[in-house]
C-alpha cells in the first residue's frame, strides 16, 4: 500500500469528490453515461477520466476486507489460472471475476476478492499477482 494515502477530504479540491460523485451517479442509473454525470456535478469529462481510476472511497463497515482489481491477461493456455492460483495462496478468495474476450491476445479481468483472510496486505498481492507471468496493467480498482 506504499503508493496510498489516507487525506482528509476537506483539504482536497473540490474536483475530488464531484469525481465520486459522477461515478455514484453512472452506478446508481441516475446519469445515463459519463457526459451526463459530469454535466450534472459539474466538472468536465477529462477530469473524470482522468482521476476516476485512482479516487477511491472507503465502506466504513467493511474496510480491508474487500478488493477489486483489473488485470490484462495474455491469451495462453494457464495465464488465469496462475494468477487465481496466487490469490488462493495469498488467503484472499475470488468472490467476483468477469473476463473479457481476447482481443489481439489479450483479455481484461477483473477480479473481487475477499481480503478478510489474506496473509499478504493488499499492495503486496497486487505486486505479486502484476509480476505473475503474462499479466499486465494489474491496477487495484477499489478496496473496502
Amino acid at each position: 500500500m506504499d503508493n496510498y494515502l489516507l487525506i482528509h477530504k476537506s483539504i482536497l479540491p473540490e474536483y475530488y469528490e464531484k469525481v465520486i460523485e459522477a461515478r455514484r451517479l453512472l452506478e446508481s442509473g441516475e446519469a445515463r453515461d459519463v457526459s451526463h454525470a459530469v454535466r450534472l456535478v459539474g466538472i468536465s469529462r477529462s477530469t473524470y477520466y482522468k482521476y476516476k481510476d485512482f479516487i477511491l472511497e472507503p465502506d466504513e463497515k467493511a474496510v480491508g476486507q474487500r478488493a477489486v482489481f483489473s488485470v490484462m491477461l495474455s491469451h495462453q493456455p494457464g495465464v488465469l489460472s496462475a494468477l487465481l492460483a496466487q490469490i488462493s495462496a495469498a488467503g484472499a478468495s475470488v468472490l467476483t471475476m468477469t473476463q473479457s474476450l481476447p482481443i489481439r491476445g489479450y483479455a481484461s479481468v477483473t477480479v473481487s476478492m475477499d481480503m478478510s483472510r489474506a496473509t499478504l496486505p493488499l499492495g503486496e498481492l497486487i505486486e505479486k499477482l502484476s509480476r505473475c507471468p503474462g499479466a499486465e496493467q494489474c491496477k487495484l480498482q477499489a478496496v473496502e
